[in-house]
């Protein structure tokens, strides 16, 4: 513990702006104090290119989403996109999961010699713009369904409001079958009744229909489907809370 104040105060002596990301693997719950000390502080072991991994490396993180705020943020590990243990459609997970999560994105791949496939989930400016939103909310499990005993094989409902009442919603299923993922207003922080326009963030386009107290969508499995819900019927002091 000794070494992480001595040298987050040798930095600020520099008169100099500096990240400080502190990492001893998540041991001693960092997320309880690491706040006063620097910028990030990892939450979980080293993550590796799988996506038991990945996925499990998201639900440590997740616990600690009360802790997390703008300038101290949870840290799951860097991203793995890209390095070629994982398909497409799980590593969109990966991207979504840790961008709503509000995690540090550091790109743990090559990037001079990327696919074209890597560098659109990299490059997602919409999703990169929900991890950059100034509210600063980590995103939480909301719902879970399936086999609670097993948290691979089950599909989940996470979510996290975002600034101009808006809120980010991920349909995430870990099941080895299609699923039909429902996200009820109650689960994600809308007020009843809310009528809210829907855009899919990785599709990049907005839903045709508009949605009043649930949204149902199917998910392949091992995917997910990440949406941004903009209220058209909300108060000011409705702002969604999660």
């Amino acid at each position: 513990m000794k070494r992480y104040p001595e040298m987050t105060r040798a930095l600020m002596r520099t008169g100099r702006p500096i990240f400080v990301s502190l990492c001893e693997w998540g041991d001693m719950h960092p997320a309880l104090w690491a706040d006063k000390l620097g910028n990030s502080w990892r939450t979980t072991f080293d993550i590796n290119d799988s996506w038991e991994s990945m996925v499990s490396r998201a639900d440590q993180n997740e616990v600690y989403a009360e802790h997390a705020r703008p300038g101290g943020w949870n840290d799951p590990d860097m991203l793995e996109v890209g390095n070629g243990g994982m398909s497409n459609d799980e590593y969109i997970v990966h991207f979504s999961l840790w961008a709503a999560s509000k995690a540090p994105l550091i790109i743990g791949c090559d990037v001079r010699s990327m696919t074209k496939e890597t560098l659109a989930i990299l490059g997602n400016e919409e999703v990169i713009a929900v991890n950059q939103d100034p509210l600063g909310v980590q995103a939480k499990k909301v719902r879970m369904y399936g086999n609670w005993h097993c948290k691979l094989f089950s599909y989940s409902v996470w979510a996290g409001p975002l600034s101009g009442y808006r809120t980010v919603v991920v349909l995430l299923n870990r099941s080895p079958e299609f699923r039909t993922i429902t996200a009820q207003w109650d689960d994600i922080g809308l007020p009843p009744n809310t009528v809210v326009e829907v855009k899919d963030l990785w599709k990049h386009t907005t839903l045709e229909k508009r949605f009043v107290n649930e949204l149902i969508v199917d998910v392949h499995h091992h995917a997910c489907k990440m949406f941004l819900l903009t209220p058209l019927t909300l108060s000011k002091e409705d702002e969604p809370k999660v």
